[in-house]
């Protein structure tokens, strides 16, 4: 099964194109600018790099969020929009799970925490066991001291929000908090591709009218607009939180 996967929820953006367990082709990049400049070119060099058509493809597979508003409005539209043009399924991917996938170990606590803004992470909990991994902790947007308080065992972070509140974390927890380096916060498309590829294989898919980014709270402009504020005309209407 040929899969084309991206990730468009933080600052990075990754495409791949996987066949089954093996990835055929892969590019990613961190800038500052909009990811709707890119994305569409980097699937064309993947897709050219692995010398595949978008006709070949069986399924897509995309990072469902939490994350950034605008950036998983770009990725999830995108894959909708060829999941209809194509017929293919589609299968949506947390962007916390992926983050503990790629740094997972067997039987070792992994907290993924990415950057919420405001002074809070967005977080959950998991544990490999089997080569799986099973999650320990609903995802949630928390204040960091409590994201990490609760955890009473030695743990593995990764994510922006776990090198942003690198001290808080050590303070609390000692040398039983293992903070994973910075090069691991950007997801990878090929990781997106693997998590999605059972569901996608067993017909596990989302159901594209009624697929849904994983926002878990309010965006900025959402909370402006119901205490009565204007968003200024030159500001987006979401930012990436």
């Amino acid at each position: 099964m040929k899969i084309l996967a991206f990730d468009t929820a933080m600052q990075s953006c990754s495409v791949a194109l996987t066949e089954d367990s093996r990835l055929l082709a892969e590019v990613n990049l961190v800038n500052t600018e909009t990811h709707s400049r890119h994305l569409a070119g980097l699937i064309r060099d993947v897709c050219r790099l692995a010398r595949t058509e978008l006709s070949d493809i069986d399924g897509y597979a995309v990072t469902r969020g939490p994350g950034s508003f605008t950036g998983l409005r770009i990725g999830i539209s995108t894959a909708i929009g060829l999941a209809q043009a194509s017929g293919k399924p589609i299968a949506g991917v947390s962007t916390l799970h992926v983050l503990a996938a790629q740094v997972a170990v067997p039987s070792q606590l992994v907290c993924p925490m990415i950057d919420a803004r405001r002074g809070e992470v967005y977080v959950s909990l998991y544990r490999c066991a089997r080569h799986h991994l099973i999650s320990k902790q609903p995802e949630q947007v928390l204040m960091p001291n409590d994201a990490i308080k609760a955890i009473g065992e030695p743990c593995i972070f990764v994510g922006s929000g776990a090198t942003l509140y690198s001290r808080e974390i050590s303070n609390l927890l000692g040398e039983s908090a293992s903070i994973t380096s910075e090069m691991n916060n950007s997801i990878r498309a090929a990781t997106v591709a693997s998590l999605a590829h059972k569901r996608l294989s067993s017909g596990e898919t989302d159901d594209i009218m009624q697929f849904t980014p994983t926002y878990l709270r309010k965006s900025d402009a959402e909370i402006n607009n119901s205490n009565g504020k204007r968003l200024p005309l030159d500001r987006p209407a979401q930012q990436a939180s």
